[in-house]
């Protein structure tokens, strides 16, 4: 009954920390994945941004007319200008939310928004129109088609919904035409704009297009799409303590089970003294000892990730209920077996200590 209760609460620790260490790396993978989905989804293969700018929500504006520049350079296919602001959509019921909005002149010549629910966005060309994330119900209520919002005082129809686009601060995203994105700040956008998107030619020399953007245009900084992408990512990991809180919660939670793991096997060790003397009695080594602990080690290893990996995947429709994104990888997956693995065996090194000095005469003591 003891080793079964001791069993039970082993692979508990086990499963805990397996669970805890998912969820907390799962989640941060999704929060990576928010700050840098647009990023990724757009078809552009560099961007054009002001000097230093941080990341891709936080964007400051230069003169709208660099574009030409941009597209007059050999080698470049299409050239647009994009805006990325942030905004507050006043509510029926009286309240404000802040959104960010994505004002492009040609939506499906860029493949974006790239999750659709309904409308197309090229209509959004015709006038004060908007395509509005399904994310922002959770903010703003629910909402339909033909309904209209106030964006910064400006009132837009809303003649679309998309899917996935959210940003790392959970602001939901919206579409809209360049100009109607310009009209909603005309003291801070007339005739300017945040980005330059850039599409090359196949076959295109990036590094050669790059150097001659940035000849043009020397106080701009030209990035390639996984050069923004991983700079928009970093920039939210080193300036909000993220990376630090997943680093330390991953270590409780490995720390807990080591405990739990290393305190069980070590009183088993003890309760089972006289049965290992007899083992080493009859001929057997320390080795002999050592890989019957390991194995019992290896087991609730086995046992405890299988269990903590089921529930970090009954709990995805959880977290997707608080609007939190949890990726499981099979490389994190794998990763993680691994480590509980690694996490058993290394917490059995204390039972090994103590079998290494066993006297095979405590088996002819009373």
């Amino acid at each position: 009954m003891d080793d079964k209760t001791r069993f039970l609460t082993t692979v508990s620790g086990v499963a805990f920390a397996v669970m805890l260490v998912i969820v907390q790396v799962g989640i941060f993978l999704g929060m990576l994945e928010s700050a840098s989905i647009t990023i990724d989804r757009m078809d552009a293969d560099l961007w054009v941004c002001a000097k230093n700018t941080p990341n891709i929500d936080f964007a400051n504006t230069f003169p709208e007319l660099y574009v030409h520049r941009v597209r007059s350079i050999p080698g470049v296919l299409q050239a647009d200008n994009l805006i990325v602001w942030f905004v507050t959509v006043a509510l029926p019921n009286g309240a404000k939310e802040a959104a960010i909005v994505y004002g492009l002149e040609d939506f499906p010549r860029w493949r974006f928004p790239w999750d659709v629910v309904s409308g197309d966005p090229a209509d959004l060309r015709r006038g004060r129109y908007v395509f509005v994330d399904d994310s922002a119900e959770r903010r703003f209520g629910t909402f339909e088609e033909g309904e209209y919002r106030e964006f910064l005082g400006l009132r837009l129809k809303i003649i679309g919904r998309t899917r996935q686009a959210r940003s790392f601060t959970t602001n939901p995203i919206a579409f809209l035409d360049y100009r109607v994105a310009q009209a909603l700040a005309p003291l801070d956008l007339r005739r300017r704009t945040t980005y330059i998107i850039v599409k090359l030619e196949p076959g295109a020399d990036v590094e050669a297009i790059r150097a001659e953007i940035r000849r043009r245009l020397p106080y701009n900084d030209v990035r390639t799409k996984q050069e923004w992408a991983d700079r928009s990512r970093g920039y939210w990991v080193e300036n909000t303590g993220l990376g630090l809180s997943m680093f330390v919660t991953v270590f409780l939670g490995c720390l807990v089970g080591v405990v739990v793991v290393a305190q069980t096997s070590y009183t088993a060790t003890i309760e089972h003294f006289k049965e290992f003397a007899t083992v080493k009695a009859i001929g057997g080594c320390n080795a002999d000892i050592y890989r019957i602990i390991a194995r019992q080690a290896t087991i609730s290893a086995l046992v405890g990730f299988s269990i903590g990996a089921a529930m970090a995947h009954a709990v995805r429709p959880l977290l997707a209920g608080l609007d939190l994104k949890l990726i499981i990888h099979p490389t994190l997956v794998g990763n993680v077996f691994v480590g509980a693995v690694a996490l058993c065996l290394g917490a059995s090194l204390i039972s090994f200590r103590k079998i290494a000095g066993l006297d095979p005469a405590v088996v002819f003591r009373s």
